[in-house]
């Protein structure tokens, strides 16, 4: 008998990948999302249109017992959308209304295994304040002290699927994504993340130009390849261990070095003009010990790889619009 999956965010970055990823491996796959992804068509054997935040239209979607569910679903955006604290409200209520009634349709489909993305957004503001020795190992959550209401509400929906384990014998799994990038994703508008955002700007630059950047570009990240989100994801739902667990690169950079990672893929001298403007916190990496002894995986793609396909990508896109 084919194994079902639904993938609800379908329509996003990661969601549209998931998706290709499944079908590669012979499930049958309802996608469900407020839109199609708008850079790919879409495998999924059946996709949905409609808002998650409508408990109606959750059970309408959730109407048989799916082998596995994926909720990648949330509102969400890079640094210019989640901290300037013009959206805390909306990203509150629309990504916990969203997951309370998943969790909630799901249990009463008898559906044991989901799938949760939460985020390195919910680690405490004050263990990633020295950029270059930041503590994203999965027992420092508490004292819970996020820097965004991103970050509280993706701690508050952890709480809820593994509260759906304890209480209602659940299998939920709960992964805490570290910036995952690659084609196929925002690069543009406003919501975009820092690999994609610096690949666009280098790809409209000419050699010798300044593109901006926020901040003094000295706070670090790691930068996970949407491939490799897959294969950690996957892995988790299947396995025995609920989370949460960190999946992310340990491949720590300053977004300094971001740029000039890219500038090499480009082949253009670019210099950096620093401005004022969203930053986040100083520091963030992830810690990837859980994850080896839980499910003896870690990544493997550098950062240089990802960013080689990415930036290619984004430049075809670029020159697309431009024509």
């Amino acid at each position: 008998m084919t194994k079902t999956a639904l993938v609800l965010g379908a329509g996003g970055f990661i969601g549209g990948h998931l998706v290709k990823r499944l079908k590669r491996e012979g499930l049958w796959v309802r996608g469900v999302d407020l839109k199609f992804n708008e850079y790919a068509e879409t495998e999924a054997d059946d996709f949905v249109i409609g808002d998650l935040r409508d408990q109606a239209f959750v059970r309408g979607v959730i109407d048989q017992r799916f082998d596995e569910v994926y909720q990648l679903a949330a509102d969400m955006g890079g640094a210019g959308y989640i901290f300037t604290g013009e959206h805390d409200a909306d990203i509150m209520h629309n990504s916990a209304t969203i997951n309370l009634n998943v969790a909630d349709a799901s249990h009463k489909r008898n559906i044991r295994r989901v799938f949760y993305s939460s985020s390195a957004c919910m680690y405490p503001e004050h263990n990633q304040l020295d950029p270059d020795n930041p503590n994203c190992a999965e027992d420092s959550a508490y004292p819970a002290a996020p820097d965004s209401e991103y970050g509280w509400e993706k701690l508050f929906s952890e709480r809820l699927f593994l509260a759906y384990n304890r209480n209602h014998g659940m299998e939920c799994r709960v992964a805490r994504y570290h910036n995952i990038f690659g084609p196929e994703g925002t690069w543009d508008g406003g919501k975009e993340k820092a690999p994609a955002a610096v690949c666009r700007k280098i790809a409209m630059a000419r050699s010798g130009d300044a593109i901006d950047i926020w901040g003094d570009g000295l706070q670090t990240r790691s930068f996970l390849y949407v491939d490799e989100c897959l294969e950690g994801s996957l892995r988790l739902l299947r396995s025995g261990f609920e989370g949460p667990v960190n999946i992310g690169s340990e491949e720590m950079v300053t977004i300094n070095q971001l740029v000039r990672l890219v500038a090499d893929i480009s082949g253009k001298t670019i210099e950096i003009n620093h401005i004022d403007g969203p930053t986040g916190v100083r520091g963030r990496n992830s810690d990837n010990r859980l994850i080896a002894e839980k499910l003896g995986w870690a990544p493997s793609m550098t950062l240089k790889a990802g960013l080689e396909k990415t930036y290619g990508w984004i430049e075809r896109q670029v020159l697309r619009n431009a024509a």
